[in-house]
């Protein structure tokens, strides 16, 4: 296997497993998708973490594998690679990328689909396909651009340069910085402490956001108007106003 879900806590981990550099080739981006599904279909699956391991996230893609392939064959492949990094995005739940080493090309772009980045003081990120010739592929426009805005994703984009963890977090690349051995359980924790809280109030905030971000405010505040509305059915709104008016704030326990 290319890539493994391992659930501890109520946390999923997507962990990549293809070393020496976790090179993302055809059978770890499929694996991807399949994992993505899993972790979004499993009741046990609260939150997510994204994980290479203790050395690198992820280096990139297969270049040996892209370099056979003509027009033909990437205007099929490229859309199942957007549609395996999109499956991730689209988790509904909570998602952490715990990043160490290089991030770079899909790397980058896999980080760039959780919601939160946590990164090794010797992390270093990018998008360096512009030196192939290329531009990003699996995302890297749309989500770099939007996190971090357009200049700076161009500048990324533009010159393919490397980004130190600390500037990564001036810039709003990555989220918290911590020392390369516990950016793993820092991770983890992140996701279990979310594991606990009310799954379906989690995935409706990140649902209004993420779809606010595409479309116009009026349109945005509808979405959020209508999961808020929908969310006085739920058990966890009766059990989280419950212990308020009970216990007072901060003390309820979600199943």
């Amino acid at each position: 296997m290319t890539a493994n879900l391992e659930v501890r806590d109520g946390v999923g981990t997507i962990r990549l497993d293809r070393p020496p550099m976790n090179a993302l080739d055809v059978a770890t981006q499929d694996r991807l998708r399949e994992l993505a599904e899993e972790a979004t279909r499993r009741e046990d699956v609260r939150a997510v973490v994204l994980y290479g391991g203790e050395k690198v996230f992820a280096a990139g893609a297969d270049i040996k594998e892209m370099q056979v392939m003509d027009h033909a064959a990437m205007v099929v492949r490229s859309k199942a690679l957007q549609d395996s990094f999109t499956a991730v995005a689209r988790i509904p739940k909570p998602v952490v990328a715990a990043v160490t080493g290089y991030a770079l090309g899909g790397g980058c772009e896999l980080a760039l689909c959780a919601d939160f980045r946590i990164a090794a003081d010797n992390a270093k990120l990018g998008q360096p396909e512009i030196l192939l010739g290329l531009i990003p592929g699996a995302g890297g426009t749309q989500r770099l651009s939007r996190l971090v805005g357009p200049s700076r994703a161009k500048d990324l984009i533009f010159t393919g340069r490397h980004v130190r963890a600390e500037e990564a977090l001036t810039i709003g690349l990555v989220d918290r910085v911590v020392p390369a051995a516990e950016v793993y359980e820092q991770a983890h924790a992140w996701a279990a402490a979310l594991a606990k809280g009310p799954a379906l109030a989690l995935r409706a905030a990140k649902e209004s956001i993420d779809a606010g971000l595409e479309t116009d405010i009026d349109t945005g505040l509808t979405i959020e108007r209508n999961w808020f509305a929908g969310l006085f059915a739920t058990e966890d709104r009766e059990r989280g106003m419950r212990s308020f008016v009970e216990e007072g704030p901060g003390k309820a326990k979600f199943l």
